[in-house]
């Protein structure tokens, strides 16, 4: 989810300008071509920095929601400390790989399926403002999910092994297992109901709050909270503490509300990692061992404090790597 918060807030910035006519060979349309294959590039690298940031908190989170044998009894910090101490410091980071590989296409896909959702809902339906925003964002969240899931199941798996304890010698070898033992090509959708149930609050949330906090802040106080934007001198935008301060609080609830979804989604992931495999086949029965073996604060909502600490770093990392990155592609 902290991708898509990531994603989410990078779409949420106003369309580009229109491009000029080219000098030479190659005329609008290549330019146009140009100019989504260089956002392509920058919404992809500020991603893997911002996931490669936070991928510590990634795994221990994966190992707490999941109850790992190996840490379940253990706390954020405490779990933090042990996997070093039990798998060395690379094992703070399993898995990130496959989200590397996810996180390029996920950014990509979300960022543009944004723009159409919002000019498809603005012209076809007549809806603006905040609403539009909201709507456009869950669209663009669902689409990129589904997109980019089997790179998700992947990356779980790997994340929720335990040195010593190998199902999966690499991101290959886990598809092709998954693949051979779990259904075929459905197998990499296990959870994906979840999912997207999850991601349509989570994203409208984090868009619709995103959107109403700057909107606010630039009215009433656009001294204090904005500056000129540094391509285009008569648009006001936010400062950027304030725009990681925004970002941050509107991840925050959106991460509240759909936590629960989170959760049921990583078990449903694990599949067969999992002992407890046969009894959360579906999301309603996962949601309902969980709640009925380990109850709402250490079962539907075990990690939440991790992913509050993981919100903040995040979106600094995602934002101001996606800035730089617009003024290297000349993007601005």
């Amino acid at each position: 989810m902290a991708a898509a918060a990531a994603a989410a807030a990078l779409a949420a910035a106003d369309p580009p300008p229109a491009m000029p006519q080219a000098a030479g060979a190659g005329g609008p349309a290549a330019r146009r071509d140009f100019y989504w294959l260089r956002s392509f590039l920058a919404g992809g690298i500020a991603g893997c920095c911002a996931k490669t940031t936070v991928a510590p908190l990634d795994r221990v989170k994966v190992l707490l929601q999941a109850h790992n044998h190996h840490y379940k009894h253990l706390g954020v910090f405490s779990a933090l400390r042990a996997v070093p101490q039990k798998e060395g410091y690379l094992g703070l980071y399993k898995g990130n790989g496959a989200m590397m590989i996810r996180i390029f296409p996920y950014g990509a896909i979300q960022f543009m399926a944004f723009e159409h959702y919002k000019t498809l809902i603005t012209t076809k339906l007549g809806v603006s403002g905040h609403v539009h925003r909201l709507m456009a964002g869950s669209m663009a969240g669902m689409t990129a999910v589904i997109c980019t899931y089997p790179l998700d199941m992947v990356r779980v798996r790997l994340a929720f092994q335990v040195k010593g304890e190998h199902t999966y010698t690499g991101i290959i070898h886990a598809f092709k297992t998954i693949y051979a033992k779990e259904g075929g090509f459905l197998g990499f959708y296990r959870g994906l109901m979840p999912t997207i149930l999850g991601m349509a609050p989570y994203a409208g949330v984090s868009f619709f709050t995103f959107g109403t906090l700057k909107s606010v802040g630039l009215s009433h106080a656009p001294t204090l909270l904005g500056r000129p934007s540094s391509d285009n001198p008569n648009v006001l935008v936010l400062k950027t503490h304030i725009n990681l301060l925004c970002g941050g609080v509107a991840g925050a609830i959106a991460q509240t509300i759909s936590y629960p979804f989170d959760v049921t989604r990583r078990r449903m992931q694990l599949g067969t990692a999992l002992p407890e495999f046969e009894k959360c086949l579906t999301m309603w029965e996962t949601m309902k061992y969980v709640y009925g073996h380990h109850g709402i604060r250490r079962g539907l909502y075990r990690g939440l404090s991790l992913n509050y600490i993981r919100c903040v770093p995040s979106q600094a990392v995602a934002f101001t790597t996606y800035e730089l990155m617009k003024q290297f592609f000349h993007l601005n």
